[in-house]
């Protein structure tokens, strides 16, 4: 049927949840040590009468079939047969995979004991425009530019974990890879901040640096100037200051929509303050584990970030019922907000969001003076849960309270002032399928 909905693919991809599968011995799961040549049953060896093998491999079916199997079972798949694999190496039936490469997964060992770079043919075939290598040093990243037929201009995306790649590495690696545009560096400790000022070039557009030793305020410095047309920047780096957020030129101010500032610890609100000022356009902002920042802060982004969408206040510890007040009266467009382990936040506080028509998810997790008595909230906030249902609010959680769509499942945790009365108040969810009362001693049976 037309109107069959295609399933969405997970991403990434990993080698490691593909050698999971079960799959004929020696054969690979997604292109790897294996050539466009291997050996493979041909229609006229397959099972059954000649009608049923026509039909086995009609490629219009087959196109259809094929949208209904999971990332991992069209890998075994594409072994069944040439026709098969032809079809399924089509690239429509990879998008948003990434492929993630362990360093021991990209040799051979030859029966001298050299190493060979394994064939990434299998990759080049499907198309497949980003990568995620773990593990690999500067050696490894040139060796995989070398043998990966579109590594020069079809690869949009670079995602470098637990590597030790330097910054000789980092600038070889964005000078022969002119296409990529989103970089992701991520327990890298042996590059510098020099190594970003030499590497960093005007055509990426997304930036992701995390568990970075050498990260401080001039690698901030290095990105401001250096990408002019940064939209998004996700940064967790425990050595950068307020100072840092002063930085980003006018023309980010204009094409940065996306910040998010994880563990950024030294971060307090006179950060905040330039952050606001810098960066006027953001519609989402991630300020997690940022443990300096107070309900001033709070009030400062409220007050200029008035095109907010989504905000993450989680493990802010100094936050209180006044910030979400703040968000409350200035954050019109919000449709995300995150508040666990927000622990001094409370009922009174929520309530302060009920007005909100454009809140669709509020995670509350671990959020031990909030959600004591949640029968009060019948008229009140829950009142306009049950207003809104299926039609507008998305995820509602406590602790991990989670209300979706028509599905709705309700695990509580870490919720200590729940009771069995607060409880009365979910009589009202009419779609409530599943409750989870962990860690909530008040809660009886």
């Amino acid at each position: 049927r037309s109107d069959l909905p295609i399933p969405s693919l997970a991403s990434p991809l990993s080698l490691a949840t593909l050698a999971s599968v079960s799959s004929p011995p020696s054969a690979s799961l997604v292109g790897l040590n294996t050539s466009e040549g291997s050996e493979q049953p041909s229609p006229e060896q397959l099972p059954g009468s000649p009608s049923e093998r026509q039909l086995a491999v009609d490629e219009k079916i087959l196109n259809r079939l094929f949208w209904y199997f999971s990332a991992c079972e069209k890998c075994v798949l594409a072994q069944v047969c040439k026709a098969w694999r032809r079809v399924l190496y089509q690239p429509k039936f990879w998008v948003g995979l990434t492929p993630v490469l362990h360093t021991k997964e990209l040799y051979n060992v030859l029966p001298g004991g050299e190493k060979e770079f394994v064939s990434l043919q299998g990759f080049a075939v499907r198309g497949f425009d980003g990568f995620c290598l773990v593990g690999v040093s500067d050696l490894d990243i040139c060796e995989f530019i070398d043998n990966y037929p579109l590594s020069k201009k079809g690869v949009k995306s670079m995602s470098l974990k637990r590597s030790t790649i330097t910054d000789a590495g980092l600038e070889v690696m964005l000078e022969q890879m002119q296409g990529v545009v989103r970089l992701e560096l991520s327990g890298c400790n042996d590059f510098t901040e020099a190594g970003l000022w030499s590497s960093l070039n005007a055509r990426i557009t997304a930036l992701s640096v995390s568990d970075c030793i050498n990260v401080a305020d001039d690698a901030i410095a290095a990105i401001s100037q250096l990408l002019p047309n940064l939209t998004e920047l996700n940064l967790q780096a425990y050595h950068v200051t307020d100072t840092a957020l002063a930085y980003f030129t006018a023309k980010q101010g204009y094409t940065t929509h996306t910040l998010r500032l994880n563990s950024c610890w030294e971060i307090t609100n006179h950060g905040v303050v330039n952050m606001v000022h810098s960066l006027p356009n953001l519609s989402v902002l991630s300020l997690s584990g940022c443990s300096k920042v107070t309900d001033d802060g709070v009030e400062l982004v409220a007050e200029n970030l008035r095109k907010l969408r989504s905000l993450d206040l989680s493990w802010c510890p100094r936050i209180t019922d006044m910030a979400l007040e703040y968000i409350a009266c200035d954050l019109h467009k919000l449709e995300e907000l995150v508040l666990d382990r927000c622990v001094r936040i409370t009922d009174t506080g929520l309530s302060y969001l009920s007005p909100m028509s454009s809140l669709r998810s509020l995670y509350l997790r671990w959020c031990c003076q909030a959600v004591s008595h949640l029968e009060s909230w019948g008229a009140g906030f829950f009142g306009v849960l049950v207003f809104w249902g299926a039609g507008f609010f998305r995820v509602l959680v406590f602790g991990m309270l989670v209300f979706w769509g028509d599905s709705v499942p309700c695990p509580l945790a870490g919720c200590p002032l729940l009771t069995t009365t607060g409880l009365s108040g979910l009589v009202q969810l009419q779609e409530l399928e599943e409750l989870e009362l962990t860690n909530c001693p008040g809660a009886t049976p």
